[in-house]
């Protein structure tokens, strides 16, 4: 090796093109900042043609401005504020997380995490509409952004909507463009933020409106954050329901592959059935050919799950890595649950999906043992299993003490065939290929034995 050489690994290339990520990042920003304070310049300018009175924004430092402002004070900003005087202030809040940031030619340094805001930004984030609308009175404009974004996009990304109704009604821009990139639309990010939107759209946002730098549309953020009240809001003003983002996402694929916790999993099942009801395209899929149904499945979302498969989603789709959706749920199936895997595992064969290689179920035994309801219904796809050591060896000591009725009765079929029951039932099945769940339903047969051809759990395996 040279002198002055260095071993360059993997490790290092994925470092140093992070770091050109961010450099690149942070001069577009730059770029987006300088061009944001050129309009708004050449909109001053203008403004001062036709009006001497309008007074540029001033920094302030004073103490007691800033509590009045911080604690919503009216009184006292009625004092500070009187007829006459300028409200466009710009203050720089104190304190803060420190961090590191770009200053650009590949220099860092560490910071503390501060935004310059103003009195406006304030007051509307923190819902003290009373003083906000003196600082409207007294002439406070609505399109300052000295952080990067103006007090509708705080107002908004805060859930107040009466300080964000006041913003609009007094001029402020609804299709404004923050330095990140984002129009106000995109920063309702949470359920209590739908007032917030229904009174942008009122004020004529971009029912469409793309960000910057992710290229989404309102409705790719309302489905991404599992919000149906925004889904449903976007779509009755002819939202896109199929548009496609950087990623080559939909709003139905972005719903379906955000990372969901059991409480959410209800939210997102909605949005998901508004999207559907909409006309959402079932069969899309992003960049690496994931399909919603890809998605739903690495998520464990079951009831998504099932009505993609109502809606006539592919079960047997391969992604660019060659993984069908049984693949997703399986290698997920230990870390979600409680989130009932096995009720996604039971549909996608009862809809003619393929199976695990039989070679390979001692490592799927592994990884999924934790959830005996799983394996049960993987394991009774077979007519016949090789049960060895290697199962046994399989299944942790723990696992195994808590799920001892189940996980014996599957090691006892290394010295014992599957049940004629089971083997009637696997004939049938095969019989029925990928049309399992439409025909078995339909047949005239006790409702026990249905279910028991549709692999209902048991809590063994014979």
């Amino acid at each position: 090796m040279s002198r002055g050489s260095f071993v360059f690994t993997p490790m290092a290339l994925r470092s140093l093109e992070l770091d050109k990520e961010m450099l690149e990042r942070h001069k577009y920003k730059k770029q987006l900042a300088s061009h944001q304070v050129s309009n708004y310049l050449l909109r001053k300018d203008r403004s001062l043609l036709r009006s001497r009175t309008t007074r540029p924004a001033t920094v302030c430092h004073d103490v007691v401005v800033h509590n009045a402002l911080y604690t919503g004070d009216l009184e006292a900003m009625q004092c500070l504020f009187p007829r006459g005087s300028t409200a466009n202030l710009i203050i720089e809040p104190q304190g803060g997380d420190m961090r590191w940031v770009a200053t650009g030619e590949g220099i860092w340094s560490l910071n503390y995490e501060q935004e310059l805001t103003t009195p406006l930004h304030i007051t509307a984030g923190r819902g003290f509409t009373d003083c906000l609308k003196l600082l409207l009175q007294r002439g406070a404009d609505v399109s300052l952004a000295p952080g990067g974004a103006t007090a509708l996009h705080e107002s908004c990304e805060s859930n107040q909507p009466e300080s964000t109704k006041l913003l609009l009604m007094h001029g402020a821009d609804p299709n404004v463009v923050s330095e990140d990139g984002l129009m106000p639309l995109h920063v309702c990010t949470s359920p209590d933020s739908i007032q917030c939107a229904k009174y942008l759209i009122q004020y004529g946002a971009a029912i469409n409106g793309r960000s910057i730098d992710e290229d989404d549309t309102p409705l790719h953020v309302a489905a991404r954050n599992g919000l149906p009240e925004h889904t449903e809001l976007y779509l009755r003003y002819a939202a896109a329901v199929d548009k496609q983002n950087d990623e080559g996402l939909t709003p139905l694929n972005a719903a379906c592959s955000q990372r969901q916790e059991v409480q959410d999993l209800q939210r997102y099942f909605k949005v998901c059935q508004i999207l559907l009801g909409a006309g959402a395209d079932v069969h899309a899929v992003d960049q690496d050919k994931h399909s919603p149904l890809h998605m739903a499945c690495k998520n464990v979302n079951p009831d998504v799950v099932d009505l993609l498969l109502a809606n006539g989603a592919r079960v047997n789709d391969m992604d660019y890595g060659g993984e069908a959706p049984m693949h997703n749920i399986l290698k997920v199936v230990c870390y979600k649950v409680g989130h009932q895997p096995e009720r996604i595992v039971r549909a996608l064969l009862n809809h003619g999906s393929i199976r695990v290689w039989p070679g390979a179920l001692p490592v799927v035994l592994k990884h999924c043992s934790v959830s005996p309801r799983s394996i049960e219904v993987l394991l009774n796809a077979y007519s016949h299993l090789k049960v060895t050591d290697k199962w046994v060896e399989s299944v942790s000591t723990e696992v195994f003490k808590e799920n001892k009725e189940f996980y014996e009765s599957i090691f006892s079929l290394a010295l014992t065939p599957r049940s004629l029951q089971h083997l009637a039932r696997h004939r049938v099945r095969c019989f029925l290929e990928g049309r399992i769940h439409e025909v078995i339903p339909k047949l005239k047969l006790p409702t026990f034995i249905k279910n028991y051809l549709l692999l209902e759990y048991r809590g063994y395996v014979h």
